[in-house]
């Protein structure tokens, strides 16, 4: 997929966050909204419903008054990324988990719809994007919100899998129609964790095992610095036959690759260079 680069100023690529709230404002009511914290300010948001793919649903302990207030992000990749951010107690979470539990492909995009209840009650409706039909699930309030929960991010680890990321080469065309299947953006830290991996012909198998010890099932549901952990282990084992010593290779790639990255170089760039020292540097010791 070609995607015309944009040169010049522009906005940080960070999320657009959308927090769920019925409220009025200017004498227009409105079901969610985003927050200008540096105006601490409250920007409603009049449409109702938000078309993306969901690529990722994780829990998030927000402190509140002393105590960790559980929230639920909806991770939505659109036109820009959305988190749509609740708390797990609430009503929309609740409906939106029931109706994703019904989802089985990712893959196809869905409409985020906020509905009004009673009063401040706000309902999460789900709809298949391109057939507009809607995920329709009798309420349960006993349902087991843990395990849907796990089954749905099981899902999404399946249909992102960083294994099976789906490049312009792999995109297929429908038989039906003579537009071809649009592909969800694939997540940059599994494309990252995948684009390193196959650099340095790491196993997968030992990435997944990495995963399961930080209880997740993909690179995207752990923060930056635990990716950054887990690109060094991978690096580090490249280079552990490769050298004297393993402060040398954690010297170098330190100097080399975590320093040049925080200057804004390319991380695989600098990954090959340092690939390139550290066998030039087997090579000097091997003839001596």
């Amino acid at each position: 997929m070609n995607t015309e680069i944009k040169l010049g100023l522009c906005n940080p690529p960070e999320p657009i966050y959308l927090y769920v709230k019925s409220g009025e404002s200017s004498g227009e009511s409105y079901l969610w909204y985003r927050y200008d914290i540096n105006n601490d300010k409250t920007i409603p948001v009049q449409e109702k419903g938000l078309t993306g793919y969901l690529t990722e649903l994780r829990l998030t302990a927000k402190e509140f008054r002393g105590k960790d207030n559980i929230k639920l992000d909806i991770v939505v990749n659109a036109d820009e990324v959305y988190v749509i951010r609740t708390g797990i107690e609430t009503n929309f979470a609740k409906t939106f988990l029931l109706a994703a539990s019904l989802v089985q492909d990712f893959s196809k995009p869905l409409i985020f719809a906020a509905t009004p209840g009673e009063e401040t009650v706000v309902f999460c409706r789900l709809y298949n994007a391109i057939t507009k039909t809607r995920f329709r699930q009798e309420w349960d309030a006993n349902a087991d919100w843990e395990g849907i929960i796990q089954s749905i991010q099981t899902k999404l680890s399946s249909s992102s899998d960083e294994e099976s990321i789906p490049t312009t080469e792999q995109t297929t065309h429908s038989k039906t129609t003579s537009k071809p299947a649009v592909a969800p953006p694939p997540s940059s830290q599994d494309l990252r964790v995948k684009n390193v991996r196959t650099l340095l012909d790491y196993p997968v198998d030992l990435v997944k095992e990495w995963l399961q010890t930080q209880n997740v099932a993909r690179p995207s549901l752990l923060n930056t610095s635990k990716v950054d952990e887990l690109v060094r282990t991978m690096c580090l084992a490249w280079a552990a036959d490769k050298v004297e010593h393993p402060h040398d290779a954690e010297s170098s790639y330190q100097k080399q690759v975590v320093d040049a990255v925080a200057n804004e170089a390319d991380e695989l760039t600098t990954i090959k260079e340092w690939m390139n020292y550290v066998l030039e540097k087997k090579t000097v010791v091997s003839s001596r």
